[in-house]
């Protein structure tokens, strides 16, 4: 039993239901080009629909910062969420609060759909002000949130909401919440973590956090060759903040003291210089050349990952191996994420990832779906995979 309210418990028939989702998409020319996040807004719609709620749609786009930007409205968003909702109608408030959107509301009839503008015109929204909270709650009766992505942020439609009204986790915040719980909270073990990117100073506490919850820590990309250099492994021309090295140390130390198992690569894909084409190697790490950089790790490494995945129940992804961007320093991350799919498909791991690199890399390596679950939210999954209490998430708790 969640410690948090769901649709299942909403008696929606006749009530305006505040649905705060995610419509921050990405756009060019004013078209959308990726739409999951859209698509990812439907089922709670529908269902809300279903139960003969009127449905009043609220999300942020870019960062307008308290003005009205004309190229940051939702109203570009309005054909495309209709769209994913076979074409049914979804209606458009030019404002979010005051006339406007009071009106808007008030012309709705059970099962319409109506998107406000874009909530951060108004600098009550990132403020959490009362009285655009206020504002904002007077439109209607029931709050709930499917936005897990700005569920690190206490702004006024995160967080402020909830003490207004009834609140309520929709259907993509429950199964976001559900499997992060069966990740980190309650796990089947062994639990591996995969965690990559350009800098360890920028997953310090993430480090720190999951060193006493996994029995297993594969670190790859720019922060493996930190840790390589912190061994005293020349580098090359490699990206990694050698200034870091006593930290790197002090981090395979504290893992001893947990009972986890680092593991970094033994052989890498080294290349003169960052470019499709470039000519690259697969070297040793004991012997990279002063000029080449370590773009990837290597096949031999590779397939030491992949046992210990085999070996592992629960495995947490947030970041690649390599410089995924560009053949041929894709072949770690895509082979990785190719075993981690094989093993879910057979049911024999539980699979979560999340992060905006990550994302993109096992969408490059075709597996995003094959996943038990892969996480749209970036802040808010690095967040959560630090441990930190998320404020939206928090004001949903029913003890709270």
């Amino acid at each position: 039993m969640p410690a948090y309210r769901t649709l299942e418990d909403i008696d929606a028939r006749g009530r305006t239901i505040l649905l705060r989702v995610d419509l921050n998409v990405p756009m060019k020319d004013g078209a959308v080009t990726d739409a999951t996040r859209i698509e990812r807004a439907v089922p709670t719609i529908r269902a809300l629909r279903g139960k003969g709620a009127k449905v009043v749609v609220l999300s942020h786009f870019g960062r307008p910062k308290g003005a009205r930007v004309p190229e940051m409205s939702l109203a570009p968003i309005v054909a495309p969420l209709s769209g994913a909702l076979g074409g049914d109608p979804v209606s458009f408030a030019e404002d979010c609060i005051g006339e406007k959107a009071e009106m808007a509301v008030g012309a709705m009839k059970e099962g319409d759909v109506l998107l406000l503008e874009n909530l951060r015109f108004h600098a009550g929204e990132e403020k959490n002000a009362e009285d655009f909270t206020a504002a904002l709650a007077k439109l209607g009766d029931v709050y709930v949130n499917d936005a897990f992505a700005t569920a690190h942020r206490a702004h006024a439609s995160t967080e402020g909401l909830a003490r207004h009204l009834p609140a309520y986790a929709g259907l993509l915040m429950q199964a976001e919440l559900e499997a992060l719980g069966q990740a980190l909270e309650a796990p089947k073990r062994p639990v591996v973590a995969v965690v990559g990117g350009a800098k360890v100073s920028t997953k310090l506490e993430l480090l720190g956090n999951l060193l006493p919850k996994v029995d297993y820590l594969i670190i790859g990309g720019g922060m493996a060759n930190t840790f390589l250099h912190a061994q005293g492994h020349e580098v090359g021309k490699s990206l990694a903040e050698r200034d870091l090295a006593d930290t790197a140390r002090k981090i395979i130390t504290k893992a001893e003291q947990e009972g986890c198992t680092i593991c970094l690569q033994t052989d890498c894909v080294v290349a003169g210089e960052f470019a499709a084409g470039a000519p690259s190697e697969v070297v040793p790490v004991t012997a990279v050349p002063e000029d080449k950089m370590i773009l990837d790790a290597g096949p031999e490494s590779v397939a030491r990952f992949a046992d210990v995945l085999r070996e592992s129940e629960t495995l947490v992804w947030n970041g690649p191996l390599g410089a995924f961007e560009i053949t041929p320093f894709d072949a770690g991350t895509v082979s990785l994420a190719r075993t981690a799919a094989e093993l879910t498909d057979q049911g024999a791991l539980l699979s979560v990832a999340g992060g905006g690199d990550t994302v993109a890399a096992l969408v490059h390596a075709k597996v995003a779906d094959r996943f038990s679950y892969v996480s749209t939210a970036g802040g808010a999954f690095l967040e959560w995979m630090e441990g930190k209490t998320l404020p939206g998430v928090a004001a949903l708790m029913v003890s709270r």
